[in-house]
């Protein structure tokens, strides 16, 4: 396995055997994403049991807590193995607090890995190795319903179907739908829209909606929202345990551990996007990261997966969420490793298919977000981009983009990244060129990464005809050295 499959997609066992790797891959200009590759090899139905266990809240086992939740944030059994029609992402199970910890250290040693071999490295993490993903499930019904409940008040002020950043609500006539639903008293509601905490306008945005469900805003004890079926008031937060609640406090306390551990070393956390069902909590839980920690550079980078109608809606309110709070915007655009997981999910349990319907639409979302994020760049030296793709049209169109907007390449505001062992042809001619290029390093022990490389495997049709090419390219440059004599290629 290591002369063949295992070391063409792995880097090696331990942060000491990758190390010469990097190293000519730094020689290269190409730099790291380092990715602690292990996997937990279950069977389908210890997956399907550890995810049905360490999803399902205490209220919802004894009955209470269970009718009002969304279909699509509940845990379902036939979708408990979420390993199943994912193919370049690994997963992690929940088994205990205790295999939480583990990981943590696990990603401690990567941040250190990285600091060791460069100055301006990456890992990446997932927040469902850090904690109970029950949390992530639940506190992303709490986001989506309040987001929907936006879009409901805007509706009945005529303002349906626009863009996020375009949606804005009149506070007066806000005031008196939540004050006619009797969410709370309308002396309540006044002090919760002052010029204060949103400004002068007289409207509200989504992103000053969003800021009312913080702990920091006096609306915490009036989370409900109406049911669209019943029209009846419901809270957004089910009750959780008191293990529940130190479970959740837990996986917070992970990731600052994480992000000061990468401070110090000065390297960079991608925080990996996962599920529907769960990635709105991820998404907000590294925006909080962000705003602690991406105040002088972006330390922390949060992904936007382009296959989602929603991406360029979540794009542009990040951006607008770190200029107006004065933090470094930092993010990685890829455009989705979970399609088939995510269609079937959709159709089986009974909602909205949360992804574009093709493949083009994917490449015009994933072409809008990133025009708009280098648009973004242009005006702020210290917002940064990842540029996660294989798809050669879209590093063209980057490359383009960044020509017309003079971004050089020198003042590493534009990273590209590809796969360990895929699209060479990309990487390494993009790093010689003085790009700031970075390949994503998975690396583990030959058995344990097993698991994860035999999904690999199964790599469908299209990243089979990007391997063909590469092989011909491969023939083509060995022909092009033997007729100059030039056989060893040297970094430039």
């Amino acid at each position: 396995m290591k002369m063949t499959f295992y070391g063409h997609f792995v880097a090696g066992e331990d942060q000491e055997s990758i190390q010469p790797l990097l190293r000519h891959n730094r020689a290269f200009g190409v730099g790291a994403i380092l990715d602690y590759g292990v996997e937990e090899d279950l069977s389908p139905e210890e997956a399907e049991h550890k995810e049905m266990e360490s999803c399902t809240s205490a209220a919802e086992r004894d009955g209470s807590g269970t009718n009002k939740r969304d279909k699509q944030y509940q845990a379902h059994r036939a979708f408990g193995d979420r390993r199943s029609g994912v193919i370049s992402a690994r997963t992690y199970f929940y088994a205990n607090e205790a295999k939480c910890d583990s990981h943590m250290e696990t990603f401690l040693r990567c941040i250190e890995a990285s600091g060791r071999v460069s100055d301006d490295g990456f890992i990446a993490i997932k927040l469902t190795a850090l904690g109970r993903p029950q949390f992530l499930l639940q506190f992303s019904e709490v986001l989506t319903k309040w987001r929907r409940f936006f879009h409901q008040m805007a509706a009945e002020q005529g303002k349906a179907g626009l863009a996020a950043m375009d949606t804005k609500l009149e506070v007066a006539a806000l005031q008196e739908s939540v004050a006619k639903m009797g969410i709370a008293s309308k002396a309540e509601i006044e002090d919760w829209f002052t010029a204060e905490t949103l400004g002068v306008s007289g409207t509200v945005d989504l992103l000053d909606w969003g800021s009312l469900i913080d702990s920091r805003t006096k609306l915490s004890k009036h989370l409900v929202v109406p049911n669209a079926q019943t029209g009846q008031l419901e809270p957004l937060l089910s009750r959780f345990t008191e293990e529940e609640e130190l479970q959740m406090t837990r996986m917070l306390q992970r990731m600052d551990v994480l992000a000061k551990k990468a401070t110090e070393v000065g390297v960079r956390l991608m925080v990996d996007a996962e599920q529907t069902y769960f990635q709105p909590a991820i998404s907000r839980l590294t925006l909080e990261m962000q705003r602690k920690f991406n105040v002088e550079k972006p330390l922390i980078f949060n992904t936007y997966q382009c296959y989602l109608k929603d991406a360029y809606d979540n794009v542009t309110l990040g951006v607008e969420l770190a200029r107006r709070e004065c933090w470094c915007f930092g993010a990685k655009l890829v455009r989705g490793a979970y399609l088939a997981q995510e269609r079937a999910r959709a159709a089986e349990i009974g909602y909205e298919d949360p992804i574009n319907p093709t493949y083009e639409a994917t490449n015009a979302m994933y072409h809008r977000c990133l025009d708009y994020v280098l648009e973004e760049l242009k005006h702020n030296t210290k917002a940064k981009v990842m540029v996660a793709s294989h798809n050669e049209d879209t590093v063209r169109f980057t490359l383009r983009r960044m020509e017309e907007l003079c971004l050089h390449p020198a003042d590493h505001q534009v990273y590209f990244g590809q796969l360990l062992g895929m699209c060479d042809q990309i990487s390494f001619p993009l790093g010689q060129a003085g790009y700031p290029v970075y390949k994503y390093v998975p690396y583990g022990p030959v058995m344990e990464v097993l698991p994860y490389l035999s999904r690999r495997a199964l790599e469908n049709s299209s990243l089979m005809k990007g391997a063909r090419r590469e092989r011909q390219l491969l023939w083509l440059e060995l022909l092009r050295r033997l007729r100059t004599g030039n056989l060893f290629r040297r970094p430039a």
